[in-house]
């Protein structure tokens, strides 16, 4: 490492693919057992940078430099000989074959001479590797029991398998819990203080200040800039990151509260939720939080017709109804937005149009045939209403970002005759800037008269969105507050308190 303090840094570096220049000029400097941000909207070269330095991508122009010495990867196990290891959002494993198989797999320990697989010297290696790391389960379990994050941990230890000295993070706790997210953290730390040099990407500003001591952003596929993190405000970050000043990251509209919409008494499913009170005014945006596991989804499930609730009531516009599928409660007026747009939202292998168009096939639909004309109507008209970036409504949905696709199920939603929407944790996975774009079509619904029951796990989000709030905690409502007393502690008080705030204690006026 004599003569350079980097032991990876790339100059100048350009992609171009056919029509698009996904890298354009960029630099990026990685010290030794240092953990180095990387953050940038969807679509700002993150992917195509990742892939370059793993050996996927050979770029146009540009050089790139491990230990002060140029390099060029024909392909990913060159970068992987040279001690560089990705791990991805989602993890790409083999669930039917062990943890150690999955460790060892494309450089298994063999027997000189006879070709034999040494099971008990790779049960043994990645049983060491599992506890340096922390984990508690065994080697020999299989890769589809664990749950995402240990299945994070897996692909871990097998970057350090192949002795990684470089370890890229893309977006690893977008799917992890908050606990889940200190485990990896503790990792990320741990790996660090052994000399590794970890690049970590993520949209939550969270994970850079709780990890990173340095961050580059990427816009537009160029360098825009590199700071200490200590150096940078949240403000000039997120200017760097879009492009624009951003005076008010949640743009909230005051929209007329009129009548009753959704009146929900004592709402219970056995072993998930109990007791759940609340009322939905038509132009009200009503924060559903608490921690992870509290009970906010299933509810809102329930409300939609996945799951049935065994106790309580539900009333509509003053009607009493029970739903019995998603199906009905559209036809009654109710729509949901899941929480994992890719798998319950979208389907991913369908155009945009189509995929908007979908609620609504009933009414496009004439004597068993679809009208194409009049679903390329709704489905343009929709498109451009919640303001999707794409070349036209017949792109793969799939082609999208992650703000793009949430924009689509957005669109979804409009295609019914709604008066209540459910959005289910509607910004994540998302970056800053198509954050504020949703945040402007869920004040647009609200003054339209939508009454929109609002689930976040993010306080400054409920804050800033809602004009109340019920707070979960253990699957019953913990306390209700109106938006004028709604601060971070008064949230974190009810969502961690022993029960003292219980919901008839401190029922919110509607």
């Amino acid at each position: 490492m004599a003569g350079t303090e980097y032991v990876l840094e790339l100059k100048g570096i350009t992609k171009i693919f056919p029509g698009v220049k996904a890298l354009d000029d960029v630099y990026f400097k990685l010290r030794p057992g240092e953990i180095h941000a990387l953050m940038g909207e969807n679509g700002a070269g993150k992917s195509t940078f990742i892939k370059v330095i793993t050996g996927v991508h050979a770029p146009d122009e540009g050089e790139m430099f491990l230990n002060g010495r140029k390099v060029s990867f024909r392909n990913p196990t060159d970068a992987k000989k040279a001690g560089i290891a990705a791990i991805y959002q989602h993890v790409t494993c083999y669930p039917d074959l062990s943890v150690t198989e999955n460790i060892f797999m494309g450089h298994e320990k063999i027997a000189k001479g006879t070709k034999r697989i040494l099971w008990r010297d790779m049960h043994e290696e990645a049983g060491r590797l599992l506890r340096e790391l922390g984990a508690g389960f065994s080697p020999k379990i299989q890769m589809g029991a664990l749950s995402v994050a240990q299945q994070q941990i897996v692909e871990i230890a097998k970057a350090l398998s192949v002795d990684a000295k470089i370890i890229i993070m893309d977006e690893p706790t977008a799917a992890l819990t908050r606990s889940e997210s200190e485990e990896l953290y503790r990792i990320a730390e741990r790996l660090r203080d052994q000399g590794k040099s970890i690049i970590f990407i993520s949209h939550r500003f969270e994970d850079m200040y709780r990890l990173a001591s340095v961050v580059t952003v990427f816009r537009d596929s160029r360098y825009i800039g590199t700071w200490n993190v200590n150096e940078i405000s949240n403000h000039d970050l997120i200017i760097a990151m879009v492009g624009r000043e951003i005076s008010q990251l949640f743009p909230k509209k005051e929209a007329g509260i009129g009548e009753e919409l959704l009146r929900v008494e004592g709402l219970g499913r056995t072993g998930y939720f109990a007791d759940v009170s609340f009322t939905l005014r038509r132009g009200e945006i009503l924060g559903l939080t608490g921690l992870v596991g509290a009970g906010r989804t299933e509810v809102c499930q329930s409300l939609f017709g996945i799951t049935r609730h065994d106790k309580g009531r539900i009333f509509l516009k003053g009607e009493e109804m029970r739903v019995r599928s998603p199906r009905e409660a559209m036809r009654r007026g109710i729509g949901y937005l899941p929480e994992d747009r890719q798998k319950q939202g979208l389907v991913l292998q369908w155009a945009i149009g189509r995929n908007i168009s979908l609620p609504a096939l009933e009414k496009i639909s004439g004597r068993g045939a679809l009208q194409i004309r009049k679903e390329l109507e709704i489905a343009k008209r929709l498109a451009e209403k919640v303001s999707v970036k794409a070349r036209s409504v017949f792109d793969l949905v799939s082609s999208l970002s992650g703000g793009n696709q949430q924009k689509v199920v957005f669109a979804k939603l409009l295609t019914a005759e709604l008066d209540v929407l459910i959005l289910d944790e509607p910004t994540k996975g998302v970056d800053v800037g198509a954050k504020s774009a949703i945040y402007e079509i869920i004040g647009d619904l609200a003054c339209a008269g939508y009454g929109i029951i609002l689930v976040s796990s993010e306080m400054p989000e409920i804050i800033g969105m809602c004009d109340r709030v019920a707070v979960m905690r253990e699957g019953r409502i913990a306390a209700a507050l109106n938006r004028e007393g709604l601060t971070q502690e008064a949230i974190l008080a009810a969502s961690m308190d022993d029960g003292a705030n219980s919901y008839g204690q401190r029922r919110a006026e509607a």
